[in-house]
């Protein structure tokens, strides 16, 4: 009989040639099991999805609820669904006023499509301005605005009229005029390796952006409920955009996305043409209701706030000769060793000694840290430990 590794690599369709081959039999909190019984560390989160941990017994709670009275009724927007009105409506009262309607779908790929896509509707104009080494997914709209070149060569021709600028290059700006439909991007750069704006930067696009008519759009896919000590990273500099982009820990766990905008903006989608976006699976209410949990777990526990203590401890205790900085915010963090071949080594090193990590699609001399918000301080200290362990055997 074919075993489930040899299965998996006849029948699912591979992202890579080097996947972790990692067989889970369960997860529970910060900690992944195998089916062998080893325990692994996640410092990943499954890319920031899993901030309130793994079987978090809340969301799991509210995931049954849902499931006792209903799962998938009609393509989205067609039935009143309360689990989609009440995350809406608490999505409303913890974001600016500006940003009072959401957009419920599947992924952060299809809520960056939605977003450009309102964007285009919206100001009538097409081009669109992206940064270097800015991640906004794969499917092909995103692709075309993804920063990324190697990435995109073998699927082009993309979609036109996008111009791509260097973050916190302010010189470039310039390029945002009226013929700009919509700037996006990351508030701070993941897989570029957990780049920060400059001060000021972020300020100059929304003052371009307000002269010229351009939207703003802010994919925050990642960063976004606590991950950088702050509900949303925006908030670390008082930049509203026009159009917010969620998605990964928006679903508590289960595949949730969404575009958010005020509603004046949202209405230009019902008309000329009707169903100007259109999902069926987008808000599942099994996925609104797990989402929702997560959120006012998140908002009780304070747990953004939090991030942004465990980050000192992290600061304090992560300190070895090989790191050259740890750059992020909250608990989201590169651990910059400098040298491609050094990080390669690690993460072979780190899964091989039960520690989940990953590194960066486009920035090589890094590795990522971005653990559960749940994690305590003793764990940190714990997992810190680990990490200088292994980082002692690489030379």
């Amino acid at each position: 009989m074919a075993s489930n590794l040899q299965l998996f690599l006849r029948h699912l369709a591979q992202t890579s040639d080097s996947p972790y081959l990692l067989e889970v039999e369960k997860a529970e909190g910060i900690y992944i099991y195998a089916a062998d019984g080893k325990k692994y560390i996640d410092l990943v989160s499954g890319v920031s999805v899993s901030g309130m941990g793994h079987g978090n017994p809340k969301i799991l709670q509210a995931v049954r609820d849902q499931l006792d009275l209903y799962m998938h009724l009609h393509v989205y927007g067609e039935l009143i669904q309360k689990p989609q009105v009440d995350l809406a409506v608490r999505l409303s009262e913890i974001l600016p006023d500006t940003l009072d309607c959401t957009y419920f779908v599947n992924s952060g790929s299809e809520a960056i499509e939605g977003a450009l896509k309102l964007a285009r509707r919206f100001t009538g104009r097409h081009r669109t301005i992206a940064f270097r080494n800015a991640y906004h997914g794969s499917t092909a709209g995103a692709l075309s605005v993804q920063g990324g070149e190697e990435f995109k060569n073998a699927y082009r021709p993309l979609s036109p009229g996008v111009s791509f600028l260097d973050f916190n290059d302010f010189e470039s700006l310039d390029q945002i005029d009226e013929s700009i439909a919509c700037v996006l991007l990351e508030p701070i750069q993941g897989e570029g390796g957990i780049i920060l704006p400059e001060n000021g930067f972020l300020e100059l696009i929304r003052e371009r952006c307000n002269r010229t008519g351009a939207l703003m759009i802010f994919d925050e896919v990642q960063t976004a409920f606590g991950r950088t000590g702050s509900l949303f990273a925006f908030e670390h500099w008082n930049v509203i955009p026009d159009v917010l982009v969620l998605a990964k820990a928006l679903g508590g766990g289960m595949p949730l996305g969404a575009f958010i905008a005020s509603s004046e903006m949202m209405k230009v989608l019902s008309h000329d043409p009707v169903l100007g976006h259109i999902t069926t699976f987008g808000g599942h209410p099994v996925s609104c209701a797990a989402g929702l949990a997560s959120l006012e777990m998140l908002l009780t526990e304070d747990l953004g706030r939090e991030a942004a203590r465990k980050e000192q401890i992290f600061r304090n205790c992560l300190v070895h000769p090989m790191i050259k900085e740890l750059r992020g915010m909250g608990l989201y963090f590169a651990v910059e060793l400098g040298d491609a071949e050094k990080v390669k080594k690690f993460m072979k090193l780190s899964i091989e000694n039960g520690i989940i990590s990953d590194s960066f699609l486009f920035h090589d001399t890094a590795f990522r840290i971005s653990p559960p918000l749940t994690i305590s301080p003793e764990q940190i200290k714990e997992v810190c430990a680990q990490l200088k362990s292994l980082l002692d055997l690489i030379k």
